[in-house]
């Protein structure tokens, strides 16, 4: 085919690829369908332009199917087959809105529910046009009307295909039903509890569903939640599901740790223990960062403090991070040291910073660049407890009379 000069007006501007489905946007420039729908969906919400002559498109902006220029097409491939050119098979018509609500209608006739659900999931794996239709139509109100149905009969068939079309709904509506926050969190709960031949996959659709919710939820949801939701949470980073996974469900802990009620719920479920547990792995380091913001609003609490301090390797975790991840890190790491000190600095405690290096890397600290507040807080530190420190044999006692009084 590299011999065979193509018609420049068969080649998208986009894609630069023979059109398989040519369309006309109302600039008058013709586009591959699936180039200019992805274009005007990466774009959607924004000021949309047409990538050639930089014209503003409107938001619904229509694209006509430019059948002409695909006969001409489909004539030069069937003309020049012999030398490896396939025919472009005419495209199927577009899916529209009104289709996706006649779909939807049998989701709530039982013999046709697994048949219209793996229909909608192939529909949404399709492309993004497909999902916006979906979304338009309120699909995603009645997979999730769906999933708490099945949640109050503990029935399974069809959860697998819900949850999947969920999921892929999520890039393009942010925004779980709202009124049904309560029952939703409820039943993907449920849906971690129940036991799946394809486990990863649907725990991993459910937690991260689970995280779009609870970044969107309102403070009477999150002040609503139940011990049994955050057990249930602690042991998907037991089972370390995946990575996407994990960093979901963290995430899913630090939207509810602002309430004090919560936390004392994860301190009580052994949240500190698992992620010092979990940190240990030496995960990456968006995941630290998770972990360590969780762990600092656990530790605002004298019981989380008191988990870590009784896990043999919480204080040399915590300090080995400093200066090792990101000023994110720096940030939590920091914050958590200096609770601890202030809050919980028994004789043991000091002497256990001692011995994992906690005093050299305050000293560290100060002396490379980095936030000033945080030199302000190791400052604080090592000026709060020098009196201890200064006497042992495993510090400098000049080195830290220096930063401690500077």
């Amino acid at each position: 085919m590299d011999n065979i000069e193509v018609p420049e007006y068969f080649i998208c501007p986009i894609s630069l690829q023979i059109m398989k489905d040519p369309v006309t946007a109302i600039t008058g420039i013709t586009y591959d369908r699936e180039c200019i729908e992805h274009w005007l969906f990466e774009f959607e919400g924004e000021n949309m332009i047409c990538p050639v002559t930089k014209q503003a498109l409107p938001k619904d902006s229509d694209l006509t199917p430019n059948h002409t220029l695909l006969r001409l097409i489909q004539a030069w491939c069937i003309t020049n087959a012999s030398m490896g050119i396939d025919r472009i098979p005419t495209p199927k018509p577009p899916l529209n809105k009104f289709h996706v609500l006649n779909l939807v209608k049998g989701l709530w006739v039982p013999k046709l529910q697994l048949k219209t659900l793996k229909k909608l999931e192939v529909l949404a794996m399709e492309n993004e046009r497909n999902m916006k239709y979906m979304v338009e139509a309120g699909v995603v109100k009645a997979m999730v009307t769906f999933i708490i149905a099945c949640y109050k009969k503990k029935e399974t068939t069809g959860l697998e295909e819900a949850l999947s079309i969920l999921h892929l709904l999520r890039s393009v509506e942010k925004k779980i039903v709202q009124d049904e926050n309560c029952q939703i969190i409820d039943a993907l709960k449920w849906v971690l509890e129940c036991d799946w031949d394809n486990k990863v996959t649907v725990k991993n659709h459910a937690v991260l569903l689970l995280k779009t919710i609870t970044g969107k939820a309102d403070s009477g949801v999150l002040e609503r939640l139940k011990v049994e939701f955050f057990e249930r949470i602690i042991q998907v980073l037991r089972e370390g599901i995946s990575q996407q996974g994990i960093k979901a469900a963290l995430q899913v802990l630090l939207d509810a740790c602002p309430w004090g009620r919560n936390r004392i719920m994860m301190v009580e479920t052994g949240a500190v223990f698992q992620l010092i547990e979990l940190e240990l792995g030496s995960p990456e380091n968006r995941t630290t960062e998770l972990i360590l913001g969780v762990l600092f609003h656990l530790c605002s609490c004298a019981d989380g403090r008191a988990q870590l301090l009784s896990h043999a390797g919480g204080i040399a975790v915590i300090t080995k991070r400093i200066l090792n991840v990101s000023p994110a890190a720096d940030d939590r790491a920091m914050m958590i040291i200096s609770l601890i000190c202030k809050f919980s600095g028994t004789s043991w405690v000091l002497q256990e910073m001692l011995r994992v290096g906690t005093i050299t890397k305050l000293c560290m600290v100060l002396q490379v660049d980095c936030a000033s507040y945080l030199k302000d807080k190791a400052r604080e530190i090592l000026r709060t407890h020098s009196n201890v420190w200064k006497n042992s044999p495993c510090v400098d006692a000049p080195v830290l009379t220096r930063y401690s009084s500077s």
